[in-house]
């Protein structure tokens, strides 16, 4: 029988775990959720023999097991806590070999809980450039602990490792801290045992005793008073106790090298990057270029995506016999898809560049530059984080918010959040752009496509801010405000890491979008193509009676081409989703939006870029049979029916990016703000005020530019 074994990666943030993680386990990985939680956690697999495979779990970093944030918080409660179904038989840590003493702490505590472990010293490249080496066996002798050295973004020691865990699986390690001081009161208080693992239990509900329930934390008092235990005092003396150890067994095992002190590349790299004016300039630049490559890269496979959709409705239109089968395929599902999945390679290029830029440490730079202009909104340089992972999707970024310390500071985040334009809105944004505003070149290669698309980002910004702002008003908070953020070493972007993340990325915005969009194209296209039967037997008497009335000579092909059109679209007019988008039109006509407009708005609420896949199922209906042009090409051939004038005007244009912009369209958004927050007031309240600023802001632009 194959065994098992399950291993935890645990570290220091930065420290290279992700890296690891992907050298070990490849695609072989998944993503889902910690049970009771919403933080993410990753899964994958590794086959050490043909009788023995690992189950890898990439634990959240943090920097001890009394961690600050929400997330840190799942790695202490795993290894604390042997009834967890993720608890490990044996934990990898990761500690970086530049800078051992700092990720030693969390080690020994971990070693203190008794699961068995070994230490994987990565970095050891970085260590070298900077004049540090260790002599390995002398370290292991000191600590206890069998160490692997590694370079996981280069796959050197991963061999080694692989059969250490194989061959030579270890015992559990010495004790580090003795925690006798611990009141037994307070033990048997909290957690009715006095071992190890309960007593980091107990010390940390002591540590956030003003959150616990207010019975508890007078229970909790009385035992600190009764036995004048100060809690902060007493985590004082364990990090002291545990750095001297530390100090100890670091000078002894460092080799005589000779150190780099002099300023490195990084330091005259940081200073240029995290420079407090022009690093946020250069910030900008960077934002605008990977804007500008999202049209301008991503303009041929688009081609090719939208060419091949329209080769696969036409085999399939001329292969299957006439009727509704043929119809629900080219009209509902083939056009729905094609008109989200043709924006796929601008998906691609989006995350590509997030991915360097995160791969080579440059993310955690943008943190540190943006706190200063974070801070005077309510948020800090964590913020900035989840916010720019909001541009991929605000439900993986609300949930990053966890980092954030400060309650305050965290709420607004997520609050705000969803006003970063994510991925979702991208094909919409382009849609309309392409289809209004010109392809002009200026500055030499770069054309103003980019420039509009980098504009509608920077308005998402703005208004994050803006409201930010106004909610520090509102929301109190006595909370200790700190920013803290270790910024990694520059580094080369890992090929691997990258080709990972746009597989996980382009996977859970095919599957994602196209189970949704396959859903609500299958019910757009029952709605569109049937209706009550008075008024679709009423089109169909209106145009029986026009071709008796012509003679044959009037018969023409254009002329009958034509009134087939029109046919057509006065079905869908009189069909249930024509009804049901009259019955809105008087709402949203003062925006510039006809009921077509409203009908994608209403099915957008699912998801936003089903508005694409809902305006190609829409004019699909609409159109004749040998209609395949795209969805581009139909909207900009759509005609008021009262003023003749095209319906995509400027003024429309641009009222619709802005609603799209600001308009909380996703009701998975939604569900995680009310399981983040832990109520269903902040998700209320944040649904309702980005409606209001969608609309407003919409009805003000087309009404003074309409």
């Amino acid at each position: 029988m194959e065994r098992i074994i399950t291993v935890a990666l645990v570290g220091n943030p930065n420290c290279g775990k992700t890296s690891l993680f992907n050298a070990l386990t490849g695609l072989n990985q998944k993503v889902s959720n910690f049970p009771g939680t919403t933080v993410e956690k990753k899964i994958g697999e590794a086959k050490l023999s043909d009788t023995v495979k690992l189950q890898l779990i990439d634990l959240p970093g943090t920097y001890s097991l009394y961690p600050k944030s929400a997330d840190e918080l799942v790695t202490y409660e795993i290894l604390r806590n042997k009834s967890e179904t993720n608890y490990p038989d044996l934990v990898i840590f990761i500690a970086d070999a530049s800078n051992l003493k700092r990720n030693l702490l969390l080690y020994t505590q971990v070693s203190d809980l008794g699961v068995p472990a070994i230490i994987a010293l990565n970095m050891m490249d970085v260590a070298e450039r900077r004049g540090i080496a260790y002599d390995i066996h002398k370290l292991e002798q000191e600590l206890g602990v069998r160490i692997l050295p590694i370079n996981a973004r280069n796959k050197h020691g991963i061999d080694e490792l692989k059969n250490e865990l194989l061959t030579n699986l270890p015992e559990v390690h010495k004790e580090y801290f003795s925690l006798e001081n611990v009141s037994k009161d307070l033990l048997n208080q909290l957690s009715k045992a006095t071992d190890k693992r309960n007593a980091y239990a107990a010390l940390q509900y002591a540590i956030n005793a003003k959150d616990l329930l207010s019975e508890k934390s007078v229970r909790l008092k009385a035992i600190f008073d009764a036995h004048a235990f100060d809690v902060r005092r007493f985590l004082e003396e364990e990090v002291f106790a545990r750095y001297h150890i530390i100090d100890t067994a670091v000078k002894a095992a460092r080799l005589k090298t000779q150190d780099n002190l002099k300023k490195s590349l990084t330091r005259k790299v940081d200073a240029i990057l995290t420079h407090r004016f022009y690093g946020i300039g250069i910030f900008l630049a960077l934002m605008f270029l990977i804007f500008q490559a999202v049209f301008s890269w991503s303009t041929y496979p688009m081609d090719l995506v939208e060419m091949g959709f329209a080769a696969l409705s036409t085999y399939v239109q001329n292969t299957l016999p006439a009727g509704v089968l043929n119809d629900l395929l080219v009209q509902g599902i083939l056009a729905g898809l094609s008109g989200v999945i043709v924006f796929l390679p601008q998906i691609i290029v989006l995350f590509f560049f997030i991915a360097i830029l995160e791969d080579i440490g440059y993310m955690a730079r943008v943190g540190f530059i943006m706190d200063k202009v974070m801070r005077p909104f309510g948020m800090n340089g964590k913020s900035i984080v989840p916010l720019i992972g909001g541009m991929a999707c605000a439900v993986p970024s609300i949930m990053a918010s966890r980092s954030i310390e400060n309650k305050r500071e965290r709420l607004i985040t997520i609050l705000v959040i969803p006003l970063m334009s994510c991925s979702a809105r991208l094909p919409v944004y382009t849609l309309l752009i392409s289809l209004f505003i010109p392809d002009t070149a200026v500055f030499g290669p770069f054309n103003i496509h980019g420039l509009v698309l980098m504009f509608m980002y920077l308005v998402g910004f703005v208004a994050a801010l803006l409201s930010a702002w106004i909610f520090k008003q509102f929301i109190k908070s006595n909370q200790q405000n700190y920013f803290l953020m270790e910024l990694p070493g520059y580094k080369m972007p890992l090929a691997s890491n990258i080709l990972i993340t746009l597989y996980e990325k382009a996977g859970a915005f095919v599957l994602g979008a196209g189970k949704i969009i396959i859903a609500v194209s299958v019910v757009l296209w029952v709605l569109a193509s049937t209706g009550p039967k008075d008024k679709m037997d009423a089109v169909s008497l209106k145009y029986k009676n026009l071709m008796e009335q012509m003679n044959e000579a009037e018969q023409n092909e254009a002329l009958i081409e034509g009134l087939s059109l029109q046919q057509n679209a006065d079905f869908l007019e009189a069909s249930y989703a024509g009804q049901f988008g009259k019955f809105i039109e008087p709402a949203i006509l003062p925006l510039g939006f006809d009921w077509k407009i409203g009908i994608s708005l209403l099915t957008s609420l699912a998801a936003r870029e089903v508005f694409v896949g809902t305006m190609s199922t829409i004019y699909s209906v609409s159109g004749s049979d040998d209609d395949l042009d795209s969805i581009r090409e139909a909207m900009l051939k759509e005609k008021n029916p009262v003023t003749n004038k095209p319906t995509y005007s400027l003024a429309t244009v641009f009222s619709l990016l802005l609603f799209y912009a600001f308009a909380l369209q996703c009701m998975s958004t939604v569900a995680i703000v009310k399981k983040e927050t832990a109520s269903a007031k902040w998700a209320i309240i944040q649904f309702v005020y980005l409606t209001v600023l969608a609309y407003g802001s919409s009805l003000i632009v087309y009404q003074v530019f309409g």
